[in-house]
């Protein structure tokens, strides 16, 4: 394992491949693993309020190990205050968009709760043809999250995180194959 290697959130567009790549990681390094998204969606599709959110962020976040999977920019501060890496999955465009359609409609068809307690199910409506359709957000978001990503690897007040950029499945596999666990 990479040394100080303990505590990690693994950022990315939605349907990059974060939860995924998550999972693994975290039953790799035998370390809880925490989705962002479950943290904030309620039933109903209703959200959490910041200082709910915020409160099970800073409880799930307390242990000593863990992988956190998940973006919510304005957690940042909570989220990277005593965390030693970010692990960015930057596949191509095409790669996120196919990634997100090909989700969106087996979630669609499959009609799998999301999240578990909420009954929160992606319908094929919402997926495809509603202003809150995940792939949309996807195509409207890609851009901005990659300029936003590349300031913060670059911004000297998280110099005390290491940045990591995994930009193909192939190098997403061999990061977790080449980990040593103790």
């Amino acid at each position: 394992m990479r040394e100080g290697m303990k505590k990690i959130n693994v950022i990315g567009t939605s349907g990059s491949g974060k939860s995924t790549f998550s999972c693994m990681l975290a039953t790799k390094l035998s370390y809880p693993y925490f989705e962002m998204d479950a943290m904030f969606w309620k039933p109903n599709w209703q959200e959490s309020t910041d200082e709910e959110f915020f409160t099970k962020l800073r409880s799930c976040l307390s242990g000593d190990t863990w992988v956190l999977d998940g973006n919510y920019h304005r957690t940042a501060e909570i989220k990277w205050a005593d965390i030693d890496s970010v692990i960015w999955i930057d596949y191509s465009f095409s790669r996120t968009i196919y990634q997100a359609v090909k989700h969106a409609f087996i979630r669609s068809v499959s009609k799998t709760e999301l999240w578990d307690n909420t009954g929160n199910v992606e319908t094929f409506a919402k997926s495809f043809f509603s202003r809150d359709s995940i792939i949309i957000w996807t195509l409207k978001t890609y851009k901005r999250n990659r300029i936003r990503y590349t300031e913060i690897f670059n911004d000297p007040k998280y110099r005390h995180i290491e940045f990591v950029r995994l930009k193909s499945p192939k190098m997403a596999k061999a990061y977790i194959d080449e980990l040593h666990t103790s």
